[in-house]
C-alpha cells in the first residue's frame, strides 16, 4: 500500500502554490486504491487522461472543479501558478474533459455576463436598459427560448466559455472519498492551517464507505432525489424516483428513511395528509410514528391513532416518543369518551425566581444569571450541552475511536460515521464497557487527565475545546460523583443524537464546602435559564426529570427583567 497513504501525510502545505492540485492527486490515489474496483471503464480513462496532462491543465482543471457551477468564462480564470489559462486549457479540450463551445440558454448566458455586457450584447431588443437583471432577463426570454453557443450570442466577443462535463464524477469521487456529499475539498487546508485536526485511526483496506458500486449509484440517486425537492420540483415526480426499501443495506435506508420523513413533513405543511400517512408508513426514521400519529389525529381517525399508540407504548422508540405519547393519549380517549390514563408525574424540580436589571448590553439571560449567582467560593460556569458530553468524551475516546469496520475510512473523520446508528454502542461494547468500569474507581480520573492533554484541539463529537479549560475540568472532577458521571454517560449512549442537548445551561461548584459549610466536601448544582417569555423544551423536560429523579441537585431559573424604579 501506498506509504504516503499508510502515513496520513495528506494535505500539501498552502506554501505549495499548487497545493490543491497535490491535494486533489491525493484524492485520486486515494480512490483508486481502495475503490478501484468500483470505477467503470470509463471514469478509468478520465483518471488516467488526468494523469497524463501537463501540470498546468491538471491545475487549471482543478481549479475548475473547486469553482461553484459548471460554466466558466476564459477571461475569469486567471491563476498566477498556472499561467497563460488558455493554452492549458487546451489540453483539456482536447481529452474531452471540457467543452469549450457549449450551447447555452438565455438564462445561463445572464449568469456569465454582467448587466452593462448584455445592455451592449441585446441593445437592438431592450426597450428599458435600466432595468435590472432579472427584468432584463424576463423581458428577453419570449425572443430568445432555444439555447446557442456564446460565439453566438456575443460575435463581437474575443472571450471564450468552458462547460465541466465532469462534475457528476468528481462528486462520485468525493462521496467515495468522504463517504458523504457535505464535505469537500476545503478540508484539506483546513487540516493544513491547524484549523480543523483529525485523530489518526487506523484503517484497513476493508475499511470502505462503499462495497459496491450499486451502492454508491443509490446514494447519488437519493442525494438527486433531495436536491430536485429542495429545488422545488413536483412532489409527484420526485415521489416517482425515491426508489423502494434497501433491506440489505440499513445505512442507505436510514437515507431514504429521512427522504421520506422530509417529504412527508412537506406534505403536512400543504395538508396533503393522505401522501403525508403514507410516507410515514413506509418510514423508519426516528420520530416518523409520531407523525404518523399525529397525521392519524389530523385525519380525526382516533380509533386509529389510539390503536397505534398502544403499539408505540408496547414497543417505544425513545424517550421522546414515550414523552409524546404522554400528551397525545390522554388527548386521543377524551375525544374517544374514554376514561384518562393514570400517568406517572415528573420528578419535583427546585425553581429560582430572580428579577434582575435588564442589561444595557447584548449579552444573554444565561450570561446575566451566571453573573449574578457566581460567588468566590461557589463559582459558576455557563457550560450548557458541552461539559457532560465533554468529560464523556474524554473518558471514551478509546470506544469512540475505536478503529472497526466502516467506521473510519478517510483521515477527515471528526467521529465515526455510524455514530447515529442504532449499533453504535453493541459494536463497540467491550470497549465502552471498560472506559465506564473506571469509574468504580480513580481511575476515571487519570484517563479524562490525560486526554485532556493528548488530545487537545482534535475534532470530537462530544469534546467541546472552546468552553473546557483546565480550571472547569479540575472542578467538574472534584464536584461531580463518578455514580452521577456513570448515569448521565449511559443515558448518552442511549440515544446519542437526542441526549447530546438539553442538558442545563450553567454549572455551579462549591469545591471546598458541603450545604452547611461545616465539611470539605464538594458539591454542584445544575442551573437551566429561561428568561422572559421562554419555556422548557421536551428534551430540557427530559433531562431535568432524568437528574431530578436520580437525586442530583437541579434548578430552573425564570428571570424577569426589573422595571425602571423597582427595586430588584
Amino acid at each position: 500500500m501506498n506509504s504516503a497513504l499508510d502515513s496520513h501525510s495528506f494535505a500539501a502545505s498552502v506554501d505549495d502554490p499548487f497545493y490543491y492540485l497535490i491535494n486533489f492527486r491525493f484524492v485520486l490515489d486515494w480512490v483508486g486504491e481502495r475503490y478501484g474496483d468500483l470505477l467503470d471503464a470509463r471514469e478509468l480513462e478520465v483518471i488516467a487522461a488526468f494523469h497524463g496532462l501537463p501540470q498546468a491543465s491538471q491545475a487549471l482543471l482543478v481549479r475548475m472543479i473547486m469553482r461553484k457551477g459548471t460554466l466558466f468564462r476564459a477571461s475569469k480564470l486567471a491563476y498566477p501558478e498556472i499561467g497563460a489559462t488558455r493554452e492549458a486549457a487546451e489540453p483539456l479540450i482536447t481529452q474531452g474533459l471540457i467543452d469549450a463551445a457549449p450551447e447555452l440558454t438565455l438564462d445561463a448566458l445572464f449568469g456569465l455576463l454582467t448587466k452593462a455586457e448584455l445592455v451592449a450584447a441585446f441593445k437592438d431588443h431592450l426597450g428599458n436598459a435600466k432595468a435590472r437583471k432579472p427584468a432584463l432577463l424576463e423581458a428577453l426570454r419570449p425572443s430568445f427560448p432555444g439555447a446557442r453557443r456564446f460565439a453566438v450570442w456575443c460575435p463581437a466577443s474575443d472571450d471564450r466559455v468552458y462547460a465541466l462535463p465532469l462534475m457528476a464524477l468528481c462528486d462520485r469521487l468525493r462521496l467515495m472519498f468522504f463517504g458523504n456529499l457535505r464535505q469537500d475539498f476545503s478540508e484539506f487546508v483546513l487540516a493544513d492551517l491547524g484549523i480543523f485536526r483529525y485523530e489518526r485511526v487506523a484503517f484497513s483496506q476493508a475499511s470502505r464507505a462503499f462495497q459496491d458500486r450499486g451502492d454508491v449509484d443509490a446514494y447519488l440517486h437519493l442525494h438527486r432525489c433531495r436536491e430536485r425537492f429542495e429545488a422545488g420540483d413536483a412532489l409527484e415526480a420526485v415521489l416517482a424516483e425515491v426508489p423502494p426499501a434497501f433491506v440489505d443495506n440499513p445505512w442507505l435506508e436510514s437515507r431514504r428513511a429521512k427522504l421520506l420523513y422530509q417529504l412527508g413533513q412537506h406534505c403536512e405543511r400543504h395538508a396533503l395528509l393522505h401522501i403525508a400517512l403514507r410516507l410515514y408508513e413506509d418510514c423508519s426514521h426516528p420520530g416518523a410514528r409520531l407523525r404518523r400519529l399525529r397525521v392519524l389525529e389530523r385525519s380525526e381517525r382516533f380509533e386509529t391513532a389510539l390503536e397505534l399508540a398502544g403499539e408505540m407504548e408496547l414497543t417505544p422508540e425513545s424517550e421522546a416518543e414515550i414523552q409524546h405519547l404522554g400528551r397525545v393519549v390522554p388527548r386521543l380517549r377524551r375525544k374517544l369518551g374514554l376514561a384518562r390514563p393514570v400517568r406517572r408525574d415528573p420528578a419535583p424540580v427546585e425553581r429560582i425566581d430572580l428579577v434582575l436589571p435588564r442589561p444595557e448590553d447584548t449579552r444573554r439571560v444565561e450570561s446575566v444569571v451566571r453573573e449574578h449567582l457566581d460567588e468566590a467560593t461557589g463559582p459558576v460556569h455557563y457550560v450548557e450541552n458541552a461539559l457532560v458530553n465533554s468529560l464523556f468524551g474524554l473518558l471514551c475516546w478509546e470506544a469512540i475511536f475505536a478503529p472497526l469496520p466502516g467506521a473510519f475510512f478517510h483521515p477527515f473523520h471528526g467521529g465515526p460515521a455510524d455514530l447515529l446508528r442504532p449499533d453504535f454502542q453493541a459494536r463497540r461494547q467491550a470497549w465502552f464497557d471498560a472506559c465506564l468500569a473506571q469509574l468504580d474507581s480513580n481511575a476515571y480520573r487519570a484517563t479524562i487527565r490525560k486526554n485532556f492533554v493528548a488530545k487537545q484541539g482534535l475534532q470530537s463529537p462530544f469534546v467541546h475545546w472552546g468552553i473546557l479549560d483546565e480550571a472547569l475540568l479540575e472542578r467538574a472532577l472534584a464536584c461531580f460523583p463518578a455514580t452521577h458521571l456513570r448515569l448521565w454517560f449511559e443515558r448518552l449512549l442511549r440515544d446519542i443524537k437526542a441526549n447530546r442537548a438539553g442538558l442545563p445551561d450553567l454549572i455551579q461548584f462549591w469545591p471546598d464546602r458541603d450545604a452547611g459549610g461545616d465539611q470539605a466536601q464538594p458539591r454542584y448544582r445544575m442551573i437551566e435559564v429561561k428568561g422572559p417569555g421562554d419555556r422548557l423544551q421536551d428534551n430540557q423536560l427530559r433531562w431535568l426529570d432524568f437528574c431530578a429523579e436520580h437525586g442530583m441537585p437541579v434548578t430552573v431559573c425564570y428571570v424577569q427583567w426589573q422595571q425602571d424604579g423597582t427595586a430588584p
